[in-house]
């Protein structure tokens, strides 16, 4: 049985559908991603997933272990089993580092937190805070770097222990030392569960277990990596586009 699925989705606005009929299935303990040109679908998939387009303004059934589910908002989407790391973190001003790390589990202890702190390798700068993870973030506390903000979501995924993960372009504003810290965390995280990681940068998924290629709005090709640019098509394209930029950058 797939552990979460969508079927015939259509997202429609004014004067445009962003999504029409998607279909597509998330096996259990598998890295997925979704790929595809800006203004592809990508993020209007994103949000119906997580919940932030509630069922009723889209067309098509989501379900979660077979069972159909209606998200009305995030925190029903977090209630069927899914963690969503969103591509810029919105931290809980007024708030401490320890209590925007267990923002999904209030309950959790101070042992807890660190463990996920040092899983998401967030505990190293948040132990050189002025009062650790009893520092307050926001306007009267520490201003965190987008790195850190990304640490600290992760951290908070990996308290909540969620089955599933949604990622949203989770790299896609960091420099290199950061992404490769993130890029570590992730990989602990996404261990043993179901994730899907929506991205532009196909270096970041080229390992998926399977990659979905979106294109106005439809899925137009899956498979792996190496499937979809032996069989020449968008993602081929697409892959192509992408490294011969670097290369142009690189001689340039």
């Amino acid at each position: 049985m797939h552990l979460l699925e969508m079927r015939d989705i259509v997202k429609e606005f004014p004067g445009v559908r962003a999504l029409d009929g998607v279909s597509l299935s998330l096996d259990a303990g598998e890295f997925h991603a979704l790929v595809g040109e800006n203004g592809a679908g990508k993020s209007t998939l994103m949000k119906v997933l997580s919940g932030v387009y509630p069922s009723g303004e889209f067309e098509g059934e989501i379900l979660v272990d077979g069972q159909s589910r209606q998200f009305r908002n995030v925190r029903d989407s977090e209630a069927a089993g899914i963690a969503i790391i969103f591509q810029e973190l919105s931290l809980v001003k007024e708030m401490t580092v320890g209590e925007n790390i267990a923002y999904g589990k209030p309950e959790a202890s101070r042992a807890e937190i660190i463990e996920a702190a040092k899983l998401a390798n967030a505990d190293e700068f948040i132990s050189k805070m002025p009062e650790q993870y009893d520092t307050m973030v926001g306007e009267k506390g520490v201003t965190l770097s987008g790195g850190q903000r990304q640490r600290i979501a992760i951290a908070r995924a990996v308290i909540r222990n969620a089955p599933i993960l949604i990622l949203d372009e989770p790299t896609s504003a960091l420099d290199a030392a950061s992404e490769e810290l993130v890029f570590e965390a992730l990989a602990r995280l996404m261990k043993g569960r179901t994730s899907i990681v929506i991205a532009h940068r196909l270096a970041t998924v080229q390992k998926a277990d399977v990659i979905f290629v979106l294109d106005h709005g439809e899925i137009v090709e899956h498979g792996t990596h190496s499937a979809l640019l032996a069989a020449g098509g968008l993602y081929a394209h697409l892959h192509d586009l992408q490294f011969r930029n670097q290369e142009d950058a690189l001689i340039v």
